[in-house]
């Protein structure tokens, strides 16, 4: 069975320069000149090594085949076909040596098959242009014919370099086949000279032809179509001879449509899709714009006192805003969190520490070591040695966070531990920036067209980015510590509000909203290399917090609507494609939402070597099995029992760097040791449990987490 996507990737690998290569349900191969795509059939009937013959056939024309039709009016296309292949065969070998045993088997099989038919016809009745292309394509299998004046114009098929030495041989080839066409109609025909022919050069033969076709010309207009002079007397034979054709290049055009099965009614073409470009400018809300939004909105508030007398002055509030609970809540976390802030800095340090050491080297240097000079004369090694240690990447971080509506259930405890995350390299110096997905803000440009986009080119298979796609840029590194505190605080109260209700209120467009994951995953492929820029870092880890999949997106597509070519969109289905033009990859896109998303994740660690992708799933008690044995075929219910004992699981084999699977029920970060008074022995001993396996949970995922970034 034939493997597609192994055979697209041969023919990338062959044509070696910014040219995409398609499979679909096309009867020829077709090349793209603006767009550079080859598309080729789907040679079903042909073997692997028949396969790789048309393949390197083909990507032949792409590379080396301009597009130049200025002979279309005085030589016919199959001549060209004929003296063009052979040509571009030749390059090909020469720039693939490889690629000549493709060749040689593939139309050694041909030959073996028969797949020029032979068998039934003479090949000294081939005319020159079906014997020359015969001897290109399978002169080392079967023995063609030739004339010395014939081998001729064979050496000069061979010795072509350019399109145009292939077009002025086809010329020269058609000529003659032309008076030979004409010399073999007109046996019966007298001829001036000595009546008979023999003995004519191919230039007589031209001029002979020539004054002919001039002499029936003029004779046009001076005779009607004749009649038969008399029963049982034939019609005087005509001295135009019919064009001479090429049957071998049909039968070689043919049989590839064989090949192919022909184009099947109904058969669906594979879509080859390609990440586009967005305008990140555009989507990004600013970490200024969102916290000047929260304090606007909140900076009416008013105390209970404040209140009451308003509200008899007849005030637009029906009750106090009270941030005195949220606030609270938030100051004991940021208490209780510190120990495990400071743990990270601790392993951080550690981690990086050994990393360096681990790396040192001793050098050399220009002063003499005294307590070695007794030793000159059996030791050259008399000089003093420092031992060096090289200074350490720098490293920067970028959160992406879900904000979407599942993530209700468990906000509090992820963004506590965001927070633990952004504390950490807030401590030791690490830049960061902080993004949430939505689809919920609503911007001045909150429109949509097929035919404009106000985020992205609008450009047939590219996929689609929604321009009501948001990213909110809630905290960066770039602020002070009085002013990173303050935007967590807001944000504390954000997410207190979406989970509980409190009696104050959030701006309109920061609630929990769909789950836009893949494009977000999009915007890194801009997002990184400006943060690379912006902070001079070396190292950049991705961490993307979420508890779900993403909905696969669409791309343009131009669709016909009521015979009119609209552009409007397409819907990707299983096996479909995501191709990169810079890097060369091509991608194949399965039947599932969680495939297409780790597609993007492997082009986007593609385009960015060395960077890190570290995913963390929030799975429920009731989809934390599902989401292991996705991973994990083998799975059975004794190991299952011992991943969900540790409530996390690192998987290595998704379209993340690392991929962390934590339940969502255990990210309590209050790991605070606190009991009643006169509680009984059974309940002391229960809370002390809970809390020692809640810190060890937090700390093997950190540590993990450390592990990476370090």
């Amino acid at each position: 069975m034939i493997n597609y996507e192994i055979k697209s990737q041969l023919a990338k690998l062959l044509a070696t320069e910014n040219m995409v290569v398609e499979n679909a349900n096309v009867e020829t191969a077709q090349f793209d000149v603006e767009r550079r795509v080859l598309t080729l059939p789907m040679w079903k009937r042909a073997s692997n090594t028949v396969y790789d013959m048309l393949v390197g056939h083909e990507v032949g024309h792409a590379l080396y085949t301009p597009n130049d039709w200025s002979w279309e009016d005085r030589i016919p296309k199959q001549f060209v076909n004929v003296t063009e292949d052979a040509r571009i065969e030749k390059l090909m070998k020469r720039r693939y040596p490889g690629l000549s045993k493709s060749f040689y088997q593939g139309y050694k099989e041909l030959a073996e098959d028969d797949f020029f038919d032979l068998e039934n016809n003479d090949l000294d009745s081939f005319n020159l242009a079906d014997r020359a292309n015969l001897y290109y394509k399978i002169g080392n299998f079967v023995d063609i014919p030739f004339t010395e004046e014939e081998k001729k114009y064979v050496e000069m098929m061979g010795e072509t370099e350019t399109f145009a030495d292939a077009v002025m041989v086809a010329e020269e080839i058609y000529k003659f086949c032309k008076v030979q066409s004409q010399k073999e109609e007109s046996v019966d025909v007298p001829l001036s000279g000595n009546g008979s022919g023999e003995g004519m050069t191919h230039e007589e033969m031209l001029d002979e032809a020539q004054r002919r076709e001039v002499e029936n010309g003029e004779g046009e207009e001076d005779f009607g179509e004749l009649e038969d002079l008399s029963e049982g007397r034939s019609k005087p034979q005509s001295t135009t001879a019919p064009e001479p054709e090429v049957q071998t290049d049909d039968i070689f055009e043919s049989g590839k449509e064989e090949f192919n099965g022909g184009v099947q009614r109904g058969g669906r073409d594979f879509n080859y899709l390609e990440v586009p470009k967005v305008d990140v400018d555009k989507i990004v809300i600013s970490n200024k714009q969102i916290h000047q939004e929260l304090n606007d909105h909140w900076i009416d508030q008013l105390t209970p006192k404040e209140y009451y007398c308003a509200y008899t002055e007849t005030t637009k509030m029906t009750h106090p805003r009270d941030f005195g609970p949220v606030d609270a809540e938030y100051d004991q976390y940021k208490k209780s969190s510190q120990k495990e802030v400071n743990y990270l800095v601790k392993e951080f340090e550690c981690k990086k520490s050994a990393d360096a050491y681990s790396r040192s080297f001793s050098s050399k240097t220009g002063t003499l070591d005294c307590s070695k000079l007794h030793t000159y004369k059996y030791n050259e090694d008399l000089f003093r040695k420092v031992n060096v240690i090289p200074d350490g990447k720098n490293h920067g971080l970028i959160f992406i966070l879900d904000w979407s509506g599942s993530m209700g259930d468990c906000l509090m405890e992820t963004m506590k531990q965001l927070f633990n995350l952004i504390q950490f390299c807030s401590k030791v110096n690490i830049p960061f920036d902080v993004y949430a997905f939505t689809n919920n803000y609503q911007k001045s440009e909150d429109y949509f067209s097929y035919t404009e986009s106000p985020i992205q080119e609008v450009k047939e298979y590219d996929m689609i980015i929604s321009p009501d796609f948001s990213l909110l840029h809630f905290f960066t590194s770039d602020v002070n510590k009085k002013q990173l505190d303050q935007q967590m605080r807001n944000l504390y109260r954000v997410a207190y509000q979406i989970v509980r209700w409190s009696n104050y209120s959030i701006p309109v467009g920061y609630n929990l909203s769909g789950t836009p994951l893949n494009e977000a995953i999009v915007c890194l492929h801009q997002l990184i290399p400006q943060f690379k820029k912006k902070h001079k870092v070396q190292k950049i880890n991705t961490v993307i917090l979420t508890d779900g999949e993403a909905n696969v997106l669409p791309f343009y597509k131009v669709n016909n609507y009521y015979d009119d070519n609209r552009m409007g969109s397409g819907r990707v289905y299983m096996g479909d494609f995501i191709r990169n033009r810079k890097t060369g990859h091509t991608y194949k896109v399965e039947g599932s939402f969680h495939k297409f998303t780790e597609v993007l994740l492997e082009d986007l660690k593609m385009m960015n070597p060395g960077v890190n992708i570290i995913g963390f799933r929030l799975a429920s008690n009731s989809d934390f099995k599902g989401f292991v044995r996705r991973y994990d075929k083998t799975m059975t219910e004794e190991s299952y029992r011992k991943i969900k004992k540790n409530k996390s699981v690192a998987i290595k084999t998704s379209g993340y760097t690392s991929y962390f699977g934590i339940l969502s029920s255990s990210l309590d970060n209050d790991t605070e040791f606190d009991v009643e008074d006169g509680a009984s022995k059974a309940k002391i001993r229960s809370a002390f449990v809970k809390n020692l396996n809640a810190k060890s949970l937090n700390r093997k995922v950190l540590s993990q987490f450390v592990d990476i970034i370090s």
